[in-house]
């Protein structure tokens, strides 16, 4: 007879834990609703943008109220390049974007347009018949 040793039973146990069969990947199902991330819905598409005005005066643009003040500006213009002296125009910058209606065309850069609130006044921007594609 062989004597016993002490680690005799767990040699014989790990000997026989070698030699039966191991579980594959392809048997193991995961069924843990609880712990699996559920898939949230896809977010709404945004909503489509509106078609911009136009015509429209874009932030920057010089309003007017006459056409007098509309020259006044612009020889003050020139007079702060030169350094000369500048004279008083009634005159504002549009802050945002407003859609206007042309009420005549004098040149291209002298226009009378009429604004919301029927607001008359005149603007040096080139306003052309069409939108520009991609405004």
């Amino acid at each position: 007879m062989l004597p016993m040793h002490p680690r005799w039973p767990v040699l014989l146990a790990l000997g026989l834990a070698c030699l039966a069969p191991s579980a594959s990947a392809q048997n193991v199902i995961l069924d843990a609703p609880g712990l699996l991330p559920k898939n949230k819905p896809p977010p709404p598409p945004p909503p489509r943008a509106r078609p911009a005005a136009w015509p429209r005066l874009d932030p920057g643009a010089v309003l007017c109220n006459t056409e007098y003040d509309l020259d006044r500006h612009a020889s003050n213009m020139t007079a702060r390049v030169s350094g000369g002296n500048t004279l008083t125009a009634d005159c504002r910058i549009v802050a945002q974007p407003v859609g206007i209606q042309i009420v005549s065309r004098q040149r291209p850069g002298r226009t009378q347009v009429k604004l919301p609130g029927d607001v008359i006044g005149w603007t040096d921007v080139w306003l052309p018949e069409k939108a520009p594609p991609g405004r």
